[in-house]
């Protein structure tokens, strides 16, 4: 299945600001931005805390699937909605279907998160494994799509989930605080981040936007850097930030507005979950924890600044805590 992402219109400003609208009659918005002492004296930075995990799904991609499921037409509404997710964007989706009355099926990786999984189906998606990784699961989906003629969501090229997550960057820099120097955003295919450039050159604030992503993940990183999709190896523990391949329509908003992306280590997220708990007592899941890495990654940089970290969620097991604490 082929799709013209180049003919794709660009979200700006507006379309985020009617997306919070609609959002806001079926989500407890906005989320909280907490100040954090800790981690504010451990970098010499004035650093808050932007909890996405605070939504019914534990994660900040809710708000595209429910935006994206409200704009579905009404045929689309009747066939299946088909698309392929790590968890949280299958989440989100299910969660959006499941207001509108619109089937969905998620495709997911073997071994993938169960708890993620369990929550797709109480809410109503039907998961089909297929595949060890997340880009294996990514094909299978599109493939099923193309052949039954459902309506495929992308987890990347999609404008109508870049406008919906752009809607946490808008409560921050429109009404929690317009005057942070520097955001830090994990990505993993990188509508958040576009959420964050989308909103922050709409208001012609002078923010700062970073993306932090794994070094065992790097293909969207290496894909800005030399502006045109690739593929890389993909080995990281970090679920959302889990793909082995860079999409289009992130290339076309990203290359020239981020400002900068950092690539941290695995076991730096993992000391950032234990960090962040130990600063903030707040738990966080590897994709999340990312910001803080970067964070701890560049902190001379930080030093001076009011800083934002997007924790984009904290979907994580008991096994996993275990073994990560």
């Amino acid at each position: 299945m082929t799709q013209d992402v180049a003919a794709l219109p660009l979200p700006g400003l507006e379309d985020v600001r009617d997306a919070a609208r609609l959002i806001a009659h079926h989500l407890s918005l906005p989320t909280p931005l907490i100040y954090s002492p800790a981690l504010s004296e451990r970098w010499r930075a004035h650093v808050s805390l932007k909890l996405e995990l605070a939504t019914p799904i534990g994660a900040f991609k809710v708000r595209g699937g429910v935006y994206l499921a409200s704009r579905l037409t009404t045929d689309q509404r009747r066939a299946d909605v088909i698309t392929a997710s790590t968890g949280n964007h299958g989440q989100s989706l299910a969660y959006g279907c499941g207001l509108f009355d619109v089937a969905a099926k998620v495709y997911m990786p073997e071994g993938a998160n169960p708890d993620k999984a369990a929550s797709m189906r109480r809410l109503g998606a039907e998961v089909i494994f297929e595949g060890e990784r997340f880009d294996d699961a990514r094909l299978a989906a599109e493939a099923v799509a193309a052949e039954t003629g459902a309506r495929y969501v992308h987890p990347s090229n999609e404008p109508d989930l870049v406008t919906g997550v752009a809607t946490a960057a808008l409560e921050v820099l429109e009404q929690q605080q317009p005057d942070t120097d520097v955001a830090i955003v994990p990505l993993g295919g990188g509508s958040g981040a576009c959420g964050w450039v989308t909103v922050r050159d709409g208001l012609e604030r002078d923010t700062q936007v970073w993306a932090a992503q794994s070094a065992q993940a790097p293909a969207a990183h290496d894909a800005w850097v030399e502006r045109r999709v690739l593929e890389r190896p993909n080995t990281t523990i970090a679920e959302g930030l889990a793909t082995g391949v860079a999409f289009e329509l992130p290339l076309r908003i990203l290359p020239g507005r981020l400002d900068d992306f950092l690539l941290v280590e695995d076991e730096a997220i993992l000391e950032a979950i234990r960090t962040l708990w130990d600063a903030q007592h707040v738990v966080v899941e590897p994709a999340a924890a990312a910001a803080v890495a970067a964070a701890e990654l560049a902190a001379d940089r930080l030093r001076g600044k009011r800083v934002v970290l997007v924790l984009t969620g904290a979907n994580v097991t008991r096994d996993q805590l275990k073994a990560w604490f």
